[in-house]
């Protein structure tokens, strides 16, 4: 079993930060790439961010604003956002490539979290 659990969402007020966190647990040998997605109702679901052995990617709209990182030890990705801006507004998940113990590679997805910038 695998467990991807993403928390840090809230409301917030334009220009403010927010700090959001995912924690993966289970049967895992080794972590590869793991990003965070973002979707708004009636689009598609977006890529933010990513990060794979410390090398990181970023969509062009967060760029400056978000980074990402991640701590090996404790399986666990973060995503400090700050300068929030309304259009970022949206619920974000967390995606994770990793290999099982059973020796099967597959990506996984939290549950995710709402993020709510407004005045």
């Amino acid at each position: 079993q695998v467990q991807v659990v993403e928390s840090g969402g809230g409301l917030v007020q334009p220009g403010g930060s927010l700090r959001l966190s995912c924690a993966v647990s289970g049967s895992i040998i080794s972590i590869y790439v793991m990003g965070w997605y973002r979707q708004v109702p009636g689009k598609q679901r977006e890529l933010v961010a990513r990060i794979n052995s410390g090398v990181t990617d970023y969509a062009d709209s967060v760029k400056g604003r978000f980074t990402i990182s991640r701590d090996n030890a404790k399986n666990t990705m973060y995503l400090q956002m700050n300068s929030l801006r309304p259009e970022d507004t949206a619920v974000y998940y967390c995606n994770v490539d990793l290999l099982r113990r059973s020796g099967v590679r597959s990506g996984y997805w939290g549950q995710g979290t709402q993020v709510t910038v407004s005045s």
